[in-house]
């Protein structure tokens, strides 16, 4: 009896406890952390949310999503703009999403500044090399990480959505998914010609848009290329106002004439945070449905 009586004393407190200090439950959380980077020769930051569950089951491991962000940002527009821990947190207690790995990493800065930024290899910022040779193995190996392809996906806006949509390219053999919100899928050079100069760093960034044209990655692909971006699940999200449907467009009916299945939606809005942050309660559902399979 004595011993009952002590059992629902114990319990009776640590409910107690847990009422007045929710704190104390386990939570998700976004850390910001960094890794020196060899290729760049720099510091690179890096935002990470990490589920609810993650330090109350330690031996669980997770599917991960690298959400990249968009020119003249950092790794923190996604948390402190697009509050992905907010609408994660929301999704995952409806069932919409699972509990996942979100981590955004910082591509640069302001450009305008003499920041470098951008995904793809260009002279004095090989972007592209540190994402594969040292990022993502920091990644998944430091943190509990499903680190195949059927548990890995990419997402991003505006020149973050370009790449995106260009690793999952030429990378198909790592994603799963792939999500562009607003996507940078190209330039003309007649575009090129009105903002290039050699020696500037947006003009360095606008010509690899250029090389890494993602339109006409599919209308040139072979029947491999083919075969390998049908394994990729596809969603293109683009505002009606945005300055950039167009080339969406243009990239969406290339894949369908390829017979590549992509999903597409317009919804009214344009380049701006407000529709990035509302694209989440798709993106996240949609990379969700596609892990695992």
């Amino acid at each position: 009896m004595k011993k009952h009586l002590l059992l629902l004393i114990v319990v009776s407190f640590t409910l107690t406890v847990q009422a007045q200090f929710p704190w104390s439950k386990p939570h998700s959380q976004v850390l910001t952390d960094s890794l020196y980077s060899n290729i760049l020769q720099a510091e690179r930051t890096f935002n990470i949310f990490l589920p609810k569950s993650y330090e109350v089951d330690t031996t669980r491991q997770y599917p991960i999503l690298y959400l990249l962000h968009g020119m003249l940002d950092t790794n923190r527009g996604w948390t402190e703009r697009g509050h992905v821990k907010d609408v994660m947190d929301l999704l995952v207690a409806s069932g919409e999403a699972c509990e996942m790995i979100i981590v955004t990493p910082n591509a640069g800065g302001n450009i305008y500044a003499g920041e470098w930024n951008g995904y793809f290899n260009m002279p004095g910022w090989a972007y592209e090399d540190f994402f594969y040779q040292e990022f993502v193995p920091y990644i998944e190996t430091t943190y509990r990480v499903q680190a195949d392809k059927q548990h890995r996906a990419i997402a991003g806006l505006s020149m973050g959505g370009g790449g995106t949509t260009s690793y999952a390219q030429r990378h198909s053999d790592m994603f799963c998914a792939a999500y562009a919100m607003s996507a940078l899928m190209s330039m003309s050079e007649k575009d090129l010609s009105s903002v290039e100069d050699p020696d500037d760093k947006s003009s360095l960034l606008f010509r690899s848009v250029v090389e890494h044209d993602c339109v006409k990655y599919v209308k040139e692909a072979d029947d491999t290329q083919k075969e390998e971006l049908r394994s990729v699940a596809w969603f293109v999200d683009c505002g009606d106002d945005d300055f950039l449907l167009n080339r969406n467009v243009e990239f969406v009916q290339a894949m369908h004439k390829a017979g590549i299945p992509c999903q597409f939606r317009v919804r009214d809005g344009g380049h701006v945070w407000e529709y990035w942050h509302s694209a989440l309660y798709t993106c996240l559902p949609f990379v969700s449905r596609c892990f695992g399979k």
